[in-house]
């Protein structure tokens, strides 16, 4: 992939709880029109600085720009650029899909078609239902949908398949790489890593706060293995998922 140019700066990026130094002077950038992940286990950081990034938390020191926009003094130009799917979404309760979106729409300002929008996620059929009815994989598929109302140019996934099935993550593999092809940079943080390995173009790994490498997948394979390293036990050329997916299919499953 020709990197773009940089569409998020991070410079020396520090988070403090108090005497918890959560993010310790990380730096990274995203390129527009790239997948990047943001990896690492439970309490390394990635969601402090995600958070950071969407604006929805303030930092302690460093820098970020997003888009060329300064986050200290551009935050509401800022949001006006991002879509964010966060890992719980809560929507009125007795709204129906085509309602929702005509009210994300009106918050947003913008026209937009719903139907068409709906049918994007492949959710048309859902059109008159409201969201508790929806299976996880359709309520994340319209969680993503609320996301792109207003076009965004970035678009940050927090662990968008956690919870679902095999057909259900693929097919939102599928709706990520749209995403993407459609104009929008995405930022996403997962536990799954053959999803960082299929989707991201990079990947920064966190641990402890702080980036302990970031590069593509295949070289972040190739480095390991030229390091000397071999598995336990050499692993068949399918999974069991490769398994479950040609006996079941890919298709869409409604539950």
């Amino acid at each position: 992939m020709i990197m773009a140019s940089r569409i998020i700066e991070v410079k020396d990026l520090v988070k403090n709880y108090g005497k918890l130094e959560a993010v310790k002077g990380i730096s990274f950038d995203v390129y527009e029109g790239e997948i990047f992940g943001l990896l690492g286990p439970n309490g390394a950081g990635k969601s402090t600085t995600l958070e950071i990034m969407e604006t929805l938390r303030e930092k302690t020191s460093g820098k970020v720009k997003i888009a060329n926009l300064d986050l200290d003094s551009h935050p509401g130009e800022i949001k006006q650029l991002i879509g964010v799917q966060l890992q719980q979404s809560g929507f009125y309760p007795h709204l129906n899909l085509l309602e929702l979106i005509d009210l994300f729409a009106g918050l947003y300002n913008v026209s937009v078609n719903p139907l068409e929008l709906l049918r994007s996620v492949h959710l048309e059929d859902k059109a008159k239902s409201i969201s508790k009815t929806l299976s996880g994989g359709q309520r994340q598929r319209f969680s993503i949908a609320t996301t792109l109302i207003h076009r965004p140019k970035i678009v940050f996934l927090d662990e968008p398949t956690t919870g679902l099935d095999p057909q259900a993550r693929h097919n939102l593999w599928d709706l990520v790489k749209k995403i993407r092809a459609q104009g929008s940079t995405v930022i996403i943080t997962t536990h799954y890593m053959d999803e960082a390995e299929q989707l991201c173009d990079r990947i920064a790994i966190m641990d402890e706060g702080k980036i302990v490498e970031l590069d593509s997948p295949g070289k972040m394979i190739d480095n390991l293995v030229a390091s000397g390293f071999q598995r336990a036990r050499e692993l068949k050329p399918a999974s069991l998922e490769d398994v479950f997916i040609q006996l079941t299919g890919k298709d869409m499953r409604d539950e």
